[in-house]
């Protein structure tokens, strides 16, 4: 790679990262000029979850962006973006335990149990929380690049649960989580279309 593509690289890497951490001092902002509405610890929530789904989102668009469109420096970017996703579902969840909960763990137990869209979220958590732990290149070398690639597709799952908690969340404005949930299945169908275009056995023509 010459100095002059390396530098576009670094300076798309750097654009990319801001855009990502926009949302964080736009919430920052907020809490500082009032502007966090009647009942802020359900705002913070709501807005923390709604990134964190928004950026998972974007980091799975970036595959079929280089198959559809030849686009081969959205893929270099996509375990950055993914780690974004991670922090915003992070602050989310620690917005529940630590402001909402006061981390009264007895109550966020029985919510666990008795609140499903809560035990779905939980379990979207878990597999990003594996899938952010095993995105370092020691872990991809000490997996194997199969086993590695094999364990990070989980992330379709948690996605769909993502997009499951949102729904089931929302009581009365459900567009968002429905424009969400299209989103992640244009994806999915996009996926899946490549795999099979992978897996189309190539005709041969025979000369007679």
């Amino acid at each position: 790679m010459s100095s002059k593509s390396s530098l576009t690289y670094r300076q798309t890497w750097w654009l990319v990262f801001l855009i990502m951490s926009g949302p964080l001092f736009g919430l920052v902002y907020l809490a500082l000029t009032g502007g966090l509405g009647a009942n802020p610890i359900q705002f913070m929530n709501r807005y923390l979850g709604d990134w964190g789904l928004r950026a998972l989102l974007v980091a799975l668009s970036m595959t079929p962006l280089k198959k559809i469109l030849g686009w081969y420096w959205p893929v270099r970017l996509r375990r950055m973006v993914g780690i974004w996703a991670f922090v915003y579902v992070t602050l989310h969840l620690t917005n529940y335990i630590a402001i909402d909960q006061f981390f009264d763990w007895q109550a966020i137990g029985v919510d666990i149990v008795k609140r499903t869209y809560i035990t779905v979220g939980m379990g979207a958590f878990v597999i990003l929380f594996t899938l952010a732990i095993t995105s370092t290149k020691r872990s991809i070398k000490r997996l194997g690049g199969k086993a590695w690639n094999r364990i990070h597709k989980y992330v379709y799952g948690a996605a769909i649960l993502a997009c499951i908690h949102y729904y089931m969340m929302v009581k009365a404005d459900t567009l968002p989580p429905i424009i969400h949930a299209v989103i992640l299945s244009i994806l999915l169908a996009l996926r899946l279309w490549a795999k099979l275009q992978i897996k189309k056995p190539v005709k041969t023509h025979q000369t007679g």
